[in-house]
Formats: structure tokens, sequence, C-alpha cells
């Protein structure tokens, strides 16, 4: 072993056993040797002597570098020596020393590292070099099998480095490959051809992994050489001669299986295709997919009668004969049977091509009508595969109940799964929507009347059932089309003996809800579905998953039929009466796990809110409903109240859990009941949920600081303004007091969305609240929030930063609801009047410079609106003392000219452009509104900072006192573009 040999076998050890600095300098030699002129013959002569793989690889790679990169600057004599060992070792003719291992003897990964130098060389050389190279080729295949392997790997390594389409290629790279094929096709392909088939016939017994390695690589050439080469009298009858024995080695089955595929799929004129399709008499590899499904063979069988039956049906789309399109028909209808099998039992990856086959194969079908017979028996096939597929494997049967990790993650793969089945169902129910009907009828009635149904088969069948009401119309699912009339009955009425199974309960639901608009129509059906909802299939159904997705669904059911459901209240209250208590009654001292603590758990409260909360029940009714609701809700809640501060940490987390199930439940009752009913129709509705809004109030007294109900209180708040309206105003005080005490950025962020709430909906008539608890906002915002701009850059993205540009994005929100809902008094109010400056000086920065062009707009908009509000005409008294001159000297000139001269002010994007156009408007009104003072200062002062010529700026005057809106923004957006190209310094606002 000399010195080269050591080095590499230094730079290739990955076992942590070779010095690092060794190892670097042994990197460092053989890059050096790398640079040496000698290098290519140093490499030939290293690969053939060495018995070390590893240098062999890196003599094969340095080779192919070195040919790849600098062949251009390789001497002539120096390609000649590379050309002739190239071949010699591809030939087996170089001679081996009793130490070394021969490029032929070596494992795989050497033979095609050889493979590709080869290939490199033809890259460069042939034809006009190396013409001879493949004839060289074939002349020593006589010499055996380690010589053929290693032409098979040149063939394939040129169609993976230069000719398949399956990987992207330059356009330099698809002018060489064109120049090969064409080159091949001249001089060789024949011969190549030929040998292809001497070799495949020869060692097919004695060595059927050569034989299917010679076939994989003919498949791969199929795609462009000459077709009447292969499909002829002597290669086809190979190929299915291989396909057919049995005995034969299974991969080289699957490989002639492949070749066939190939010219199945050949690009021709669709009438030469046709009859080369039928020319194969492909029904002779029918009987062998029936088989075993997870077999090699039959999975590539399955993709070969798919592409065969795709091209069939690819044909006759192409065809306008009637004649030759019967002949596709018949070949199609020879082939489906096999196709369908091969569909319910071959993999998934073959699955998937015939799904996507049978899709196009129905939508063919829709304009042949109506449907001949064996189309009709088609359908049904279909259907059959489909109900086959995408039944959940029974070994997951218990993992889907509970759910475990492994349920979950089987769920989510079928869910996937079936998206590509269930697009077909719905196209064959489309092309034929009553033996679609049927089937699933019968599909459904088969799974509700066998004694011997499995979880599975009943699933499948009501989700098919489920997935056809997408392709049903609304005119036809109310109406009850087909058998749909007979089909929604029996479905509210099954009782299937799996229906404890998870997953059998949530798609009877689902499919129940999916058929409402039905029962909308066949109010006789209503009984079924409360019965279906209300028992132990529905919300008292022992899974909490199914339970809780009940209640949801049953929320969903009651906004749709509303009135509808008046004559079936009391028993609706009275079988939901368990739930309700189980919801009410929860001891806060209990440990264990309350199940209906998901939000899910609240739905039901918001389904009977919707149900009592209608104008149809009566008043005494609807009074007493509520009340033997409300009552005990709001008693629980003050149990829970007492003695608050007395309990452990562990008892204090358990009591705001209930307390917070509580209010979830108020809320979502509140939400059947509408503003006018609550406050004018039905007072004393009205004074129940004040009732209790002012037990809830009591939780932020005695939990001030916890979060989550401060939250869950807010909501209700939210919930209480637009259910009481102004009645709700004598409660807001305390309400809005507690709130802001000690409030955190995300609390006071909500605190800020409720009172743009209270704002939007009723205007002025806030006006003396918002004066009140104004001040307080204002000191608790500029206390939370930075006084310099948010830190940019790595490590600013934090959860705190997040949490603070939200909250000023809010209290802008907030200060222009304020501006545009005439509330711009308050800022004027006594209380207030400290924070005007801070404020002012905000908002100014924030026109100028904020990031978000939104935020930007919405400052220069509550500037237009204080100017409209505070100012009058000129020579008028000043409403706010100095508030004139802010904005003519501050506000104008840094808004509406330096930051607009920034480059950094984009007019292509949309939102700035919008931006801009209030900019304008904001000159236009202080213009109306401040005269010459205005203008003068504006053109005097900053537009000679500028650097605006005269004229400009005089023309800008007239613009201004002449011009519509739309006419001033065009030129005042081509004055600062003007403005900009004669400036290299930038404008800042300071």
């Amino acid at each position: 072993m000399d010195d080269l040999e050591k080095a590499i076998l230094f730079s290739f050890d990955e076992s942590g056993s070779v010095d690092p600095v060794l190892k670097s300098q042994a990197v460092a030699y053989c890059q050096q040797i790398k640079e040496t002129s000698s290098i290519c013959r140093l490499s030939i002569e290293r690969v053939s002597s060495t018995k070390f793989v590893q240098v062999q690889f890196w003599c094969l790679q340095t080779l192919h570098e070195i040919l790849h990169l600098k062949y251009s600057s390789i001497n002539p004599d120096e390609k000649s020596y590379i050309r002739e060992s190239v071949l010699s070792i591809a030939c087996y003719e170089v001679p081996k020393d009793k130490n070394s291992v021969g490029v032929l003897d070596s494992p795989a990964f050497i033979k095609n590292k050889f493979a590709q130098v080869f290939v490199t060389l033809i890259y460069f050389e042939y034809p006009l070099i190396w013409s001879s190279v493949f004839l060289d080729l074939l002349s020593h295949l006589s010499k055996g099998a380690p010589v053929i392997d290693m032409f098979c790997r040149v063939l394939n390594a040129l169609d993976d480095e230069l000719i398949s389409l399956d990987y992207p290629r330059s356009a330099e790279e698809i002018t060489v490959a064109s120049r090969v094929k064409d080159a091949m096709r001249q001089q060789c392909v024949p011969q190549i051809v030929r040998a292809w088939y001497d070799i495949v016939t020869l060692y097919r017994n004695s060595d059927p992994d050569l034989s299917a390695g010679m076939l994989d690589t003919t498949r791969r050439y199929i795609t462009w050489i000459d077709i009447g080469l292969i499909a002829n009298d002597a290669f086809v009858p190979l190929l299915f001669e291989l396909i057919l024995v049995d005995g034969q080695s299974e991969q080289l089955r699957g490989t002639a299986a492949s070749c066939v595929l190939a010219i199945v799929s050949k690009r021709m004129d669709p009438q030469s295709k046709l009859s080369l399709l039928r020319s194969l008499q492909i029904s002779r590899v029918f009987s062998l997919v029936v088989g075993d499904g997870e077999s090699e063979l039959v999975s590539k069988l399955a993709a070969l009668l798919t592409g065969y039956a795709s091209e069939i049906l690819d044909c006759s789309k192409h065809l306008d004969s009637e004649d030759i399109k019967g002949i596709s028909m018949e070949l199609l209808d020879e082939v489906l049977p096999s196709v369908f099998y091969v569909m319910q039992n071959s993999d998934l990856d073959a699955t998937f091509n015939i799904v996507q086959f049978l899709s196009c194969y129905a939508s063919t079908m829709k304009s042949l009508s109506p449907l001949r017979e064996k189309q009709v028996v088609h359908v049904g096939q279909m259907l059959e595969v489909i109900r086959a597929r995408i039944c959940y494997d029974s070994t997951y049967r218990d993992n889907l109940n509970l759910p475990d990790k492994i349920g979950r993650e089987e769920e989510d793969r079928m869910t996937e799964y079936r998206k590509d089945l269930f697009v077909l169902l719905r196209t064959v129910g489309r092309v034929a929507p009553d033996v679609t009907q049927v089937f699933i009828r019968n599909s459904l009635a088969s799974a509700h009347g066998s004694s011997e149904s499995n979880v599975e088969e009943v699933e499948a069948a009501l989700s098919l059932l489920y997935a056809f009401g997408e392709s049903i119309s609304d005119e036809a699912m109310r109406t009850g089309s087909g058998v749909l009339r007979e089909l929604v009955p029996m479905l509210l009425s099954a009782r299937f003996s799996c229906h404890s199974h998870r997953m059998v309960a949530l798609v009877y639901l689902e499919t129940i809800t999916r058929y409402m608009k039905f029962v909308q129509e066949n109010t006789q059906c209503i009984p079924l579905v409360l019965t279906a909802f209300l028992d132990e299939r529905g919300i008292h159904h022992p899974n909490i998953n199914v339970s809780r997705r009940a209640s949801y669904l049953f929320m969903r059911v009651v906004k749709l039929l509303k009135a509808k459901l008046v004559p079936f209240i009391e028993t609706i209250l009275q079988n939901l009466q368990d739930t309700v208590a189980q919801f009410i009654s929860v001891n806060w001292i209990s440990k264990e796990p309350k199940c209906s603590a998901s939000e899910d758990g609240s739905h039901i409260f918001e389904a009977i809110g919707l149900l009592i909360g209608m104008e149809d029940v009566p008043p005494e009714k609807q009074s007493e409903y509520l009340s033997a609701l409300l009552t005990p809700l709001c008693q629980q809640v003050e149990l829970l109240l007492v003695d608050a501060k007395a309990q452990s940490p562990d008892d204090s987390f358990a009591k705001v859990s209930s307390i917070q199930q509580v209010i979830m439940a108020i809320n979502a009752l509140s939400k059947g009941f509408s503003e006018r009913l609550v406050t004018a129709s039905r007072p004393a509705i009205g004074i129940m949920f004040k009732q209790a809004l002012d037990v809830l109030l009591q939780i932020l007294l005695v939990f001030p600081k916890i979060e989550p109900l401060r939250n869950k209180v807010t909501s209700f708040l939210h919930r209480m303004v637009d259910t009481l309206g102004t009645s709700v105003f004598p409660y807001l005080p305390k309400a809005l007091d507690q709130l802001l005490v000690e409030s955190e950025p995300k609390e006071m962020v909500g605190f800020l969305v409720l009172i743009n709430q209270l704002i939007c909906k009723f205007n002025t008539l806030v006006g003396d609240i918002l004066e009140e608890v104004f001040p307080a906002i204002a000191s608790r915002v500029f206390h939370i929030l930075p006084q310099d701009a948010f830190p940019s850059g790595p490590g600013s993205n934090t959860e705190e930063i997040r949490e603070l540009q939200e909250l000023q994005r809010t209290f802008y929100t907030f200060l222009h609801v304020m501006t545009t809902h005439d509330l711009s008094s308050v800022f004027l109010a006594p209380g207030s009047r400290a924070y005007l400056d801070p404020i002012m000086r905000l908002l100014l920065y924030a026109s100028c410079n904020h990031k978000d062009i939104l935020i930007r707009k919405a400052c220069v908009q509550i500037f237009i609106r204080l100017i409209k509000d505070w100012c009058v005409k000129p020579s008028g008294e000043e409403k706010v003392p100095g508030f004139q001159s802010f904005v003519i000297e501050t506000f104008a000139t840094n808004c509406c000219l330096y930051s607009v001269l920034d480059k950094s002010f984009e007019f292509r994007d949309a939102n700035t452009h919008v931006l801009f156009g209030e900019i304008v408007v904001a000159q236009k009104v202080m213009y109306e509104k401040f005269g010459d003072d205005f203008l003068i200062h504006f053109v005097s002062r900053g537009f000679p900072a500028a650097h605006c010529p005269q004229d400009l700026a005089e023309e800008y005057c007239q613009k201004l006192q002449g011009s519509d809106i739309k006419t001033l923004k065009s030129f005042y957006q081509s004055l600062i573009e003007n403005l900009r190209r004669h400036q290299n310094a930038s404008l800042v606002f300071r």
C-alpha cells in the first residue's frame, strides 16, 4: 500500500479511529494529487490494480470530475488513452493482478460509477469522435455475464444521465441527447435490440436476474426507438411467454410486464395505437392477477392492465369512426373486470392510478344516455370496488374506538386515501344517480339487516351515503328524488349492533346532518331525527367524543329546523335534563376530570337557547324554561364564590374550571335570544339575563387575576352588549373598572375590542361611559407600551414583543373607532386632556413611519376627522388651542410631504396607494379649514426643503384650490416622483 492508497483510505474513514489532523492531511494530499497533470492516467492504472474499493471509487470519481469539468483541456493523446482504457475495462480485457479486484468484479456501486464515467465519454465523443462505441461494446458481449451486466449499466446510466425526461435537463443536455439518439437510431439501435432479445432468450433460465436487468434496460428505451423493433412477432411472444410461464423468476416476469406496459404507453396516432393494443391479446394475463395482492408480479400486472385500459379509453376519445369506437369499447369491456379485481386487491399505488382511470371512464359515460347494459354492470362493479376500498382494516378497530395515537394516525391516513375514491363516487353518482342510490340503499339495508355486519362494513356503508350527499342538488335533496325518500327514513331509524363504536356513531350523526334539507321539507321525519340525537346513538352515547360531537351537530340541526321544533321543546328538554344537570351539578371539590369541560359541552346550551329563545314560544313558558336553566347556573356560581380565598390552590383550580363551565353555558344559552325580544317584547327575559350578568361580574372581584375567567367574563359581556342593548349600560362602569385592574397586554387587547364593540353599536350614547374610562385606558396603554420603537432583528420576535405589537395595533384601531363615531370630544374631557399631547405625537409618528401601511392609513384618517371636528373655517376661534399650528407646521410637512418622498413609500403597492389617497384628502381638508395659512406654510417651508422647482409649486397651488381629489392625487403623485428623481438625500421625519 503506497501513500496515495493510505491517504484515500484515511480520507474515507468514518469509524473515528483516524486522528482528525491526519485525516485532514490525507484529504489535502488527495486533493494535491488531483491537481497533477497525470491524474487521469494514474486513476485508470490504479482502478484496475488496487484491492480496495475505496481507492477504486476515488479513482473513478476523480476521472468523472476531470472529464466532466475539464474535458476540453485534456490533450488528444490523453483522451485516446482514456477511451481505450475505459473500453478495455468494460470488456474485461485489463489483465488483473492476483492482489487486485477488477471493476467488473467489484460491488454494484463501483460498476455504476464506472458506467457514469463511460457515459461522460459518450456525452463528449459520440458520434463525432468515438463513433463505434456501441458497436465496440456489442462485439464483446459474447464474453458472458460480467460484460453483459456492464453493457446494461452503461445503457441505464446513459438514460439516467442524459436521455430520460424524468429529470430536469439543461438546453445543452437536451441538444446532446437528441444528437446521441439520432446517431444511435441510424447506426446501432437494431443491433442493440437484437442483442437484448438474444441475451434474454439465452439467460432466462441460467441467469434470470441478468435477463431481468436486460429487460429493464429495454423498457427504458422503448419510449424513443422504433416501436416495430419491439412490437413484432419475435419480441412480443417472448415477453408474454416470460410473463405466463409459471415457475419463472418473479422478477423476470415482472420486468417483462413492465416492457409490455412501455409498448402499450408508446406515443402514436390513435388508430395505430388501437391496432397495436388489439394485437397484443392482453387477455392472456387476466388470470394472473387473481393471486397474492402483495406480490411484485401482481403489482406490475395491475399497472399493465391500468395502463392498457387507459390507453384504450384515450384512443376512443380521439377517434370519430363508430366502428373503431366499437372496437375500443369491446377491448374495454374485456379488460374492465380484471381492472375492478385489481382495484380491490392490489397495492395502493396502483389503486391510485386506477381511480384516475375510472374517473375518466365514468366521465365519458356522461355523454351516453341511456347507458348500455354492460355499462350499468360496470357502474355497479365500480361501486362495489369503492365500498371495498374505503373499508378500514379491522386490525385497527380498537385503536379507532378510543382513539389512541395509532387510531388517529390510521384515521388521518384513510381520510387522505379516501378522497380520490369519494371523488369517483360523486362522478358515478352524477352519471348514474339511480344505480348509485339503489346500491347505497342496498348497502345500508345489508349493514342494518345482517346480524353479522361488522364495524368496518357499517362505517363504509354510512360513509358512502355521506359522500354521495355532496353530489345531490339542493332541489333533489329537498324533494327526495329517486330512492332518497326511502333512504333517509331508513337511515334515521337505523340501529346497528356496532353503534357503540366511535367511528360508526360519528359518521351516522354526520350523515343525518348532511341530509337535513330533506327533513326540512318532510317534517314527519323530525321525531326520528330527535330520537337519533337524543338517545344513546347521539348525545347519550357512551363515548365522550361522540356525545360532544352530537351536541355540536344537534345545535346545527336546531338552527336549521328552528320553528318546526316548537311542538317538541318539552320532549327535548326532558331528554336533556341529565346532560344539563351534569353541567350544573359538578362538585368543585371533585378531583375527577369533567368530561363536559370541552367547549363542545356548551353547544347543548346553545341548542336549548335557540329553541326556547324563539318568539313562537309562549312568554310564560319561555320565562319558565329560562329560569329553570339560569337560576341553578347562577346559584352554582354564587356557591363557588363563597369563601374562595379560604380554599387550597388545588381547590381553587377546580373552582375556576367549574366557573368557566357555567359562564360558557350561560353565554351559549344567550345566543338564542334577540335584542328585540329581550328588551322590547319580553323584558322579563332581559331582567333574568341582567341578574345573571350581575352574578358573573362578581367573579372579577373574587378572582381578579385569573386570566381564563377574565376572558370568559369579557366574552359574556360581548354577548350581553348584543343581547341587552342599552340596558347593559348600568353594569358597564363596574365591569370596565374591574377588567382594567392590572391588565396585561393580552387582556388589554381584549378590553379594547370590547370598548370598540360598544362604540360601534351605540355611537355617541356611550360617550359618558367612555369619558369616565378613557383616562384609565390611556394611562394603562402608555404604561405598557415602550417609549421607543419595537426592536428588530434576531431575537426580537418573542411572544412578549408580539403581544405588545398587537396591543399597539388594537389601540390605534380604538382611537380610529372613537374619532369615526363622533366621539373625538372625549379627548378634550377634563380627565383626558393630559393624554392629548402624547396621543397626538403617537399618531403623528405612526402616520409617517409605521411599518404597517394600514395603521398609517388609519392614523391619517384620524387626523382628517380631528381637523374636521376641531377646526372651524379660517379666522374662526380655535376649539383646541395649538392644534391648528401643530397640524400645519408638523403633520402637514412630515406626513404629507417628507414621508411620501422617502423611497420606501412604494406607489406600486395597493395599500400604499390607498394611504396616498388619504394623504391627498388630508391636504384638501387642511386647505378647506385653514386656507392660505396652510398653503403658504406648506409651499414656502416644505417645498424648498424638498428642492421643489417654483413652477411645480405654483401648479400645486392651482390644483389644490381648483381640482377634484382624483386630479389632485394624480398630479401630486407625479410631483413626488419628479422630486425623488432630482434629489439624492431622503427627508426623514424625526
